[in-house]
């Protein structure tokens, strides 16, 4: 009797070995050789993003109109690579773009038009760094920073040198004559979050509000600024400091006293900051 089940272990071993082979050789194939290799997966169809992906592709080429595939591409994983685990490519933007033309253009017109909320004067400051080249090639840099409220240009000035103690220098001369600002708005420069930067701004009792990486929007009213600069300084090329400087000045004296602003109700920065209202009815 152990005889005969030791036989029909052995043969039924034996079936379940060569179903075990079959199975493991349904997906091989012989080459010319006759050898036997592993045939490569088929193409499978990737999941579809979620709706918030293509919600946020939208609103950074929404905000970045001039921006490539591949730039945007760059912010969203830049963004949300660590924070939600998610990752895009630039041929999920070119699709998503092409796709989302007409969401695109009102995403825009509504940014364009909107109105911004009512704060306070000198609540918060918003301070970026640009550069301009000189007709020998020589860069210079400077300092900008604009009142969020009234957008006028507080300081405008080149400076001698890339050092956070030489942009606190320039902040104190803002501070002393226009008074002290509750926030800072900042972008991720090294100087501007130095560590002696920030205790700079301590000691002057500001706080400081860094913008997310790759998000210059978010402190979007000194970047429009700085592209009004550049688009003056474009005009005539400057030859040396000197000459940078009395550009810069003038910049600002057009910019703050002379050019209207659509969002201050054809109001000039300086007239805002003064509480003048031009349009307002005269008694009598």
């Amino acid at each position: 009797m152990t005889h005969v089940l030791r036989r029909w272990l052995a043969v039924f071993l034996s079936w379940v070995k060569q179903i075990v082979h079959r199975w493991l050789a349904r997906d091989t194939k012989p080459n010319r050789w006759g050898r036997q290799h592993p045939a490569p997966p088929g193409k499978g169809f990737a999941q579809p993003k979620p709706a918030w992906v293509r919600n946020e592709v939208t609103r950074l080429k929404a905000v970045m109109p001039r921006a490539g595939c591949r730039t945007i591409a760059h912010h969203f994983n830049r963004r949300w690579r660590v924070r939600r685990q998610m990752t895009v490519s630039k041929t999920y933007v070119a699709d998503t773009c092409r796709k989302q033309q007409y969401a695109i253009l009102h995403a825009r017109r509504k940014l364009k038009h909107r109105i911004p909320r009512p704060i306070p004067r000198n609540r918060i400051w918003g301070c970026d760094l640009l550069t301009k080249t000189d007709r020998q090639g020589q860069p210079h840099l400077a300092l900008a920073i604009l009142d969020h409220a009234s957008r006028a240009c507080l300081r405008l000035q080149r400076l001698a040198d890339k050092s956070s103690w030489t942009v606190l220098h320039e902040l104190v001369h803002a501070v002393k004559r226009y008074g002290r600002p509750q926030f800072l708005r900042t972008d991720n420069e090294a100087v501007l979050v130095s560590r002696l930067f920030r205790v700079g701004l301590w000691l002057l009792g500001i706080r400081q509000q860094r913008i997310q990486p790759g998000c210059p929007w978010q402190n979007g009213r000194v970047e429009r600024f700085i592209g009004t600069v550049k688009r003056e300084l474009a005009k005539e090329p400057v030859s040396d400091e000197r000459e940078l400087s009395t550009t810069l000045w003038d910049i600002r004296t057009w910019y703050n006293h002379e050019r209207p602003h659509d969002h201050l109700q054809g109001r000039t920065p300086a007239e805002v900051w003064a509480g003048i209202d031009v349009f307002a009815m005269r008694s009598g």
